[in-house]
């Protein structure tokens, strides 16, 4: 609890029985979570069994897998019907630090801003943290591209480490997003559709063999969604196109 407000962690989870625990203590380490939601996307190792047991802990585990995007769908609505007025997603995979959950949350408890990203750019830490460079720099080209055509000044939209208000989650179109990578793109796109300002803290990371990552074929996927999420946004700005992603707005 944080003024008031209930400070719910989300993990979408698969694979991650060796980082789990790490991750968890340090999160609730913090002192302002009231609850840990883990979303297990039918991961085929311990993940559910380390989990199981965990002080504060909703354990959820989805029979066949549903995808990065689907977990996070999954992630969000459980959030939701528990309560929470702040909602950050951590992934179990300790690539990024939980230490930063204080700050997320006092800026968007403050309503300062609704959205708060952990960016691994600000600060320079990518590369520091082990980032390979073809990814850094496909970061770099994506992110350029997606300012551009989005019109926001974000240091990156491909970080995995976010915390969002409850207003927020109930207005996000989330169930129409894609199940795969390119649902973290797409809800960053439709929340400064929306009118939201986006805040980035700057976040150490970690690249190590436990952590998760997606392979180059897969990246070159979600570098093309990204490029089609930011076009679709601005044509559908520029009223020449209308999308189930970006709805009219009221």
């Amino acid at each position: 609890m944080y003024q008031g407000k209930k400070v719910v962690v989300v993990m979408p989870a698969y694979n991650a029985e060796k980082t789990l625990l790490k991750t968890y203590y340090e999160v609730m380490a913090q002192g302002v979570v009231d609850k840990v939601i883990l979303v297990d996307d039918a991961s085929p190792d311990n993940t559910v069994k380390v989990a199981e047991g965990l002080p504060a802990t909703k354990v959820y585990v989805h029979e066949r897998n549903q995808g990065y995007g689907g977990n996070q769908k999954t992630c969000y609505r459980l959030a939701l019907e528990e309560g929470a007025d702040i909602v950050i997603m951590v992934h179990p995979d300790y690539q990024y630090t939980p230490k930063l959950i204080p700050a997320m949350t006092s800026m968007i408890a403050n309503r300062l801003y609704h959205c708060v990203l952990g960016s691994r750019i600000l600060g320079g830490y990518a590369l520091k943290g082990g980032m390979p460079v073809w990814k850094y720099i496909a970061n770099r080209f994506l992110t350029l591209t997606e300012n551009i055509l989005i019109g926001a000044k974000l240091s990156e939209y491909h970080t995995g480490y976010r915390a969002f208000s409850r207003e927020l989650l109930q207005k996000l179109p989330l169930d129409g997003n894609s199940d795969d990578f390119v649902f973290d793109n797409q809800m960053l796109a439709q929340i400064v559709w929306l009118g939201y300002t986006i805040a980035e803290v700057s976040c150490p990371t970690r690249y190590f063999a436990e952590a998760s990552s997606i392979n180059f074929s897969r990246s070159v996927k979600y570098g093309v969604g990204c490029l089609k999420t930011a076009l679709t946004f601005r044509l559908a700005k520029m009223k020449l196109i209308r999308s189930p992603l970006f709805p009219d707005r009221q």
